[in-house]
């Protein structure tokens, strides 16, 4: 049903671009229409499949690598109040420069490779991932927090059986929110420096005029970001299956008021 919704969307949006070629009269190097677009694509499928495969790679590069360190962060500043200090100002900075201001300075240090594209990409997807995270650690039920304190439980046993898989709904969120944003990083990294990539692509075609290629590469673009994104979505909605309203899927229903527990919870909690 979601791929029905997705491709009327689809036709509707190129139906109107259609309409406003054709009403406006708009010249073909400012706003080319979808077909000629579309035999572009055809044309130059070899080249823009590559550059696809070097843009794909860059961004799943850096969505991992950002999670990781997203993840490390809050599990790191909820464990630690002494980190806590040290690493939320850092978190604050991080935001606080430009991101994008930073591009020229990663090519210069990490070189027109791809290496500074993957940097680029997981310091955008750093912040959502480590805020969303934390806050979910840290919003943990304190009915939770006591029962775990009167039955003596462990720091890292608290942390592994309640507060993680409390937090999950709000981690799925925020690793959402950067699957969907990890593409502009990778695409501005190949625009200030690159030699492969659809965003390499997109400024080869703009400098000859080639308007229907760089609207090719886009089209390209949009399909690896939403296929991208709803591949994590399928997922987090695989792993946080007891959300209630946990995005595209209706949950399964529980054996008791049609609550699920999360995996590895039992009547007696164990430490």
């Amino acid at each position: 049903m979601n791929l029905v919704r997705l491709i009327c969307i689809s036709v509707g949006l190129v139906l109107i671009w259609q309409a406003i070629v054709l009403l406006t009269g708009v010249p073909p190097y400012i706003l080319p229409g979808p077909l000629s677009v579309a035999k572009a694509a055809l044309t130059h499928s070899g080249s823009l499949f590559d550059h696809a495969m070097t843009t794909l790679f860059e961004i799943i590069a850096g969505l991992l690598l950002g999670t990781l360190l997203g993840a490390s962060s809050a599990l790191s500043m909820i464990a630690s109040l002494s980190l806590k200090r040290w690493l939320l100002p850092v978190l604050v900075i991080s935001q606080a420069i430009p991101v994008f201001a930073l591009a020229p300075l990663l090519v210069l240090w990490l070189g027109y490779g791809i290496g500074s594209k993957i940097a680029m990409a997981v310091l955008i997807i750093f912040f959502p991932v480590t805020a969303a995270f934390y806050d979910g650690l840290r919003s943990t039920e304190p009915e939770w927090l006591e029962l775990a304190q009167v039955m003596n439980a462990k720091p890292l046993a608290v942390i592994r059986h309640i507060r993680v898989p409390a937090a999950l709904p709000a981690f799925a969120s925020g690793l959402r929110v950067a699957t969907a944003v990890a593409p502009i990083g990778a695409i501005v990294g190949e625009w200030v420096g690159s030699s492969k990539g659809l965003g390499f692509y997109m400024l080869h075609a703009n400098a000859r005029m080639q308007i229907d290629i760089m609207f090719a590469a886009l089209a390209v673009l949009a399909i690896v970001a939403l296929t991208l994104y709803f591949l994590v979505d399928r997922a987090m909605i695989k792993i946080v299956y007891w959300q209630k309203d946990n995005g595209l899927a209706t949950p399964p229903a529980g054996r008791r008021g049609g609550q699920v527990r999360p995996k590895g919870t039992r009547e007696r909690n164990e430490f």
